[in-house]
């Protein structure tokens, strides 16, 4: 009951959020949501225990306990990527396959390293000395792209098809290898002995991310094969759902990754349903069933993230060290899309708007929050998680809220016709 408890309080906040924000700061739903916790919670950390200490107590104890890597990493990922996976056309993801497999595995590792190196060779000018296996836990779980905050602001975004199929599709894919990369420099953080041989690490991503990617598609053929039989909206529904929380058990008990194993199984079912012809209204209540699933976890999510603040001490203590991190994290961000498609064959593919777009939309989200609040209780833990909160809600509020205006749709329209004209030529 406790979980019904705080759950239901969470939909009541989102749900008042929501209104306001609607009624009167007018913002993208789930940033305004966000932004209105923030400021919410802002007010409690300095006026709370005075002026309303019984308020501030239960909502402190309601996020107290709430486990928000296991809520997010366990449960609320695996719908969300889900019904970011049966949206997507595989047919635009094939053509952009080549720069989606590259950003989403060589972009980790390089945004990795850079963001590790730069803060190791920074922190210690702003008073804060991180030893440099911790700078790369930084770097490791700052790195991957939130899919949900990507999905969520690309919305607002008037970009080209093939520019929304590269971030996206990177987003989507990113956290398999992000996680491996985690996994592998906290275990060293923490003192374990860790095989970093090509070799094993190779398996450990081959295991990890192979295994999640077949199970997915597995579990999309088997159910897709279900659903061609019952055309029933209802039915349809039930097997949707079967599939996100059934699937995430089977992985969470193969050791394999629950969020890879969801979004080839929505890219799978989303895209093997259009081959024949679903009754409209089956169609019809499935569409709208995710989306509002997708709308309310977002919801729920971007209010998390608002009053993660309250579980933060002396953020204002981190707000420089903060500031370090947010410049680090966009220069390694570009030096991770510039890199592989100025010294690859991608070269012509990518106009500088283009680049300059991948690297703004490179958005961090739960996800990194979840990753930093997973690291095991240390001198370092509390500085790793006040730092990724900063770069969380710059990345959200700041390139969320103009995303829309650095993307020039025409721009990149002109300038990628620009470079299929060149190709031809050469």
């Amino acid at each position: 009951m406790e979980l019904y408890y705080s759950f239901s309080a969470l939909i009541v906040l989102a749900s008042i959020f929501a209104y306001l924000n609607y009624r009167f700061l007018k913002l993208p739903s789930t940033i305004g949501i966000m932004v209105i916790a923030i400021v919410v919670s802002i007010f409690l950390v300095m006026f709370g225990e005075t002026v309303l200490p019984r308020t501030f107590g239960h909502l402190h104890n309601l996020m107290n306990s709430i486990d928000f890597t296991e809520v997010l990493m366990g449960a609320m990922l695996n719908f969300l990527l889900f019904a970011g996976g049966i949206h997507i056309n595989i047919n635009d993801l094939k053509e952009q396959f080549r720069p989606v497999l590259i950003f989403s595995t060589a972009g980790v590792v390089i945004s990795t390293f850079v963001v590790g190196f730069g803060m190791f060779y920074l922190l210690p000018y702003v008073g804060i000395k991180l030893p440099f296996i911790y700078c790369l836990v930084f770097g490791a779980l700052i790195s991957p792209t939130d899919p949900v905050a990507v999905l969520s602001v690309l919305k607002q975004a008037n970009v080209s098809k093939s520019l929304e199929t590269k971030v996206a599709g990177e987003s989507l894919f990113n956290d398999g290898m992000a996680v491996v990369v985690f996994t592998v420099v906290l275990q060293l953080a923490v003192g374990k002995e860790v095989d970093l041989g090509v070799e094993n690490i190779g398996l450990l991503l081959l295991h990890e991310a192979g295994g999640g990617l077949l199970l997915g598609v597995l579990l999309g053929w088997v159910t897709s094969r279900l659903m061609r039989e019952v055309d029933d909206y209802i039915i349809s529904v039930l097997v949707t759902l079967s599939v996100v929380m059934g699937g995430y058990l089977i992985a969470r008990q193969m050791h394999i990754s629950g969020p890879l194993t969801m979004v080839a199984a929505g890219l799978f079912m989303g895209n093997f349903n259009r081959n024949f012809k679903m009754k409209s209204v089956t169609q019809d209540y499935l569409i709208k069933f995710w989306e509002l699933i997708d709308e309310i976890l977002n919801a729920v999510l971007f209010l998390f993230i608002g009053f993660e603040l309250l579980m933060i001490k002396d953020l204002k203590h981190f707000m420089i060290p903060g500031l370090v991190a947010i410049l680090v994290v966009l220069f390694a961000r570009f030096i991770s899309i510039w890199g592989p498609t100025k010294f690859t064959s991608l070269r012509r593919s990518f106009s500088p708007q283009t680049v300059k777009v991948l690297v703004w939309g490179g958005i961090r989200g739960g996800v990194s929050i979840a990753l930093a609040m997973s690291i095991p209780k240390s001198e370092y833990s509390e500085i790793i998680l006040s730092i990724t909160y900063c770069v969380v809600v710059f990345s959200i509020i700041v390139q969320g809220l103009t995303i829309a205006k650095v993307a020039n749709p025409k721009q990149i329209v002109k300038e990628e016709e620009e470079n299929t004209v060149a190709e031809h030529k050469a």
